[in-house]
């Protein structure tokens, strides 16, 4: 096994030690340090990500913050992700390929115009550096939307140092909870 599926495989173990209240719990921590941050309360439109069992736990918070703001999360097509504006819960329909939720629409007309990227990770470092599952989708779309992008994580999977090449896109922040 190479280092980055070691990685992923002692992640997966600590996520399985989280129980779901430490998982709600430090959700709310991490999202209310990106409320706190003026350049979320700046931004007019953000690309988040509907949390799958075991991430960062988006639905409140994307529920809460589009009465306000351009939520925009990401579909997979393919080897890419296409971007959607989040339009209600109504609007998604189960991926069981990937086993995730995924708003159904029209593409994002402007996706240049997304003014922050929330993304979540496998593991990131002190260095900014993002491991994702392993497909590429976020190391291939962040660099051409050229927005600000933090990833959202829970304490364990941040580490001093993780495996990165030239291909994957840094995070311009990291917030832990």
């Amino acid at each position: 096994m190479d280092e980055k599926a070691l990685l992923r495989h002692e992640v997966k173990r600590l996520k399985g030690l989280l129980t779901e209240d430490d998982r709600l719990r430090k959700s709310v921590t991490i999202w209310e340090k990106v409320e706190a941050m003026p350049r979320f309360g700046r931004a007019a439109s953000v690309l988040l990500y509907w949390s799958m069992p075991g991430e960062v736990y988006t639905h409140d918070f994307v529920r809460r913050w589009s009465r306000e703001k351009t939520i925009i999360l990401p579909a997979v097509a393919g080897d890419h992700l296409r971007l959607v504006q989040f339009e209600g819960e109504q609007s998604l329909r189960r991926n069981a390929t990937m086993n995730l939720y995924e708003p159904q629409g029209d593409d994002f007309p402007s996706p240049l115009s997304i003014e922050l990227a929330i993304v979540p990770g496998i593991a990131f470092d002190c260095y900014n550096h993002r491991m994702g599952r392993g497909r590429g989708y976020y190391d291939r779309l962040l660099p051409v939307l050229h927005t600000y992008s933090i990833g959202v994580c829970f304490d364990f999977q941040l580490f001093d140092s993780i495996p990165s090449g030239e291909h994957d896109a840094p995070m311009d922040e990291v917030i832990v909870g």
